[in-house]
C-alpha cells in the first residue's frame, strides 16, 4: 500500500522505522506537528518524526491544522491507501479521514477500550495495572473508539516509570502496526468493534495531578511518582519551593513518620505517608539538576520535624 504516516514525538519513530524497513509498503509522506520552540534559546526545532523522515528522504508535511486546505489538497494528490498514526497530536477532521481508501489506523498505547485518551501509559501505572499493551484501530470521529485490528500485551514491572513502559510499548507497537498494515492489505485482518464495557479515560496528566498527597498510602505515592516520570514529573513542596520527586520506593517496615514528615540520615531520606514511609532516592530542587536525595538533604540541612507538602 501507499502510506502517509502521521506522528510527532520520539515514541512514534520506531513505528515509522518499522514501516520504512518492511519493504512491503511505500511511505510516501509523513505528517507531523509544525516546528516548535525548544531549549533555552527557544529556537524552532523539527519534531523527532520530521527529522527521521528527512533522513530517509521522505516528504514531510507540517500543517498548522489538519483541516488546512493546502494540506488536504496535497494529501489528495498523494492519494494514500492508508494513513498509519502514532501520537500525531491533533484531531483529524472528517474531511481528512475520508481521503485514504482504507482510512487512518492509530497505534494506541493501551488495551482498548481501557485508557482512551492522551495519557494511557501514565494512567495505567497510576491505577496499578499489572498488564497493559498497545492496540491498532480504525480512527473514527469519537475518542479512540474505533474498531480494533490487533493488540499486543506488556507486563508492567514493579519499578517501571511511564518512560520505561512507553519505550517498550513503542517498539512492541511498531511491529504490531507493521503487521496491521500487512493484514489490511492482504485482507486477512478485519477490525472488530470495541466492547461497550470496560471503557476508561486517560486525559492528559496536569501538573496538579502530579502533586503528591502524603496522606495517601505509600503504594499510591509510589504509583504517582512512577506514573508521572519523566513527564510532567511528580512533585511536592519544601520550604515554600517546589521539589520534584524523581525516584522513591515504599518501605513497608517503617511506619513511625507522620504524613509528609522528613527523616534524613547520612545516606537516606525518608518521608511519612498515610501508611508506611517511602525512601526518596533522587530529587530535583527548583532551578537545580536531579541529585541523590541524600546529597540534597545534606545541602538543605534538614532539621528534626521538618515536612514536605505543607
Amino acid at each position: 500500500m501507499k502510506l502517509v504516516f502521521a506522528g510527532t514525538p520520539e515514541v512514534a519513530v520506531p513505528a515509522l522505522d518499522a514501516l520504512i524497513a518492511s519493504g512491503r509498503h511505500e511511505v510516501a509522506a509523513v505528517v507531523t506537528r509544525p516546528d516548535a520552540p525548544a531549549g533555552r534559546g527557544r529556537r524552532l526545532v523539527a519534531s523527532p518524526v520530521a527529522e527521521r523522515a528527512e533522513e530517509a528522504g521522505i516528504e514531510v508535511l507540517k500543517p498548522a491544522k489538519p483541516r488546512d486546505p493546502g494540506f488536504l489538497a496535497r494529501l489528495r494528490e498523494i492519494a494514500p491507501d492508508c494513513c498509519p498514526v502514532v501520537a500525531y497530536g491533533a484531531l483529524l477532521p472528517r474531511v481528512a479521514l475520508d481521503v485514504p481508501a482504507r482510512g487512518w489506523v492509530n497505534l494506541h498505547f493501551s488495551l482498548l477500550p481501557a485508557w482512551r485518551g492522551a495519557a494511557p501509559v501514565q494512567h495505567a501505572l497510576m491505577a496499578g495495572d499489572e498488564i497493559t499493551g498497545a492496540s491498532t484501530f480504525l480512527i473514527e470521529e469519537g475518542l479512540d473508539s474505533g474498531p480494533v485490528y490487533g493488540t499486543v500485551t506488556e507486563t508492567v514491572r514493579p519499578t517501571d516509570t511511564s518512560g520505561d513502559l512507553l519505550t517498550r510499548l513503542a517498539f512492541a507497537g511498531a511491529g504490531l502496526l507493521a503487521a496491521t498494515m500487512d493484514g489490511i492489505e492482504d485482507g486477512s485482518l478485519e477490525a472488530v468493534p470495541q466492547p461497550a464495557e470496560g471503557v476508561t479515560l486517560a486525559p492528559k496528566i496536569t501538573v496538579e495531578d502530579a502533586r503528591v498527597d502524603w496522606t495517601a498510602p505509600a503504594l499510591r505515592v509510589d504509583r504517582v511518582v512512577r506514573g508521572c516520570t519523566p513527564d510532567p514529573g511528580a512533585w511536592t513542596t519544601f520550604r515554600g519551593e517546589r521539589l520534584k520527586l524523581v525516584q522513591a520506593v515504599p518501605l513497608p517496615d517503617r511506619s513511625d513518620l507522620a504524613p509528609g514528615q522528613l527523616a534524613a540520615g547520612k545516606n537516606n531520606v525518608y518521608v511519612g505517608t498515610g501508611s508506611h514511609a517511602v525512601e526518596l532516592l533522587w530529587v530535583q530542587a527548583q532551578g537545580k539538576k536531579p541529585m541523590r536525595a541524600a546529597d540534597w538533604a545534606r545541602g538543605a540541612r534538614i532539621t528534626e520535624g521538618e515536612r514536605v507538602g505543607d
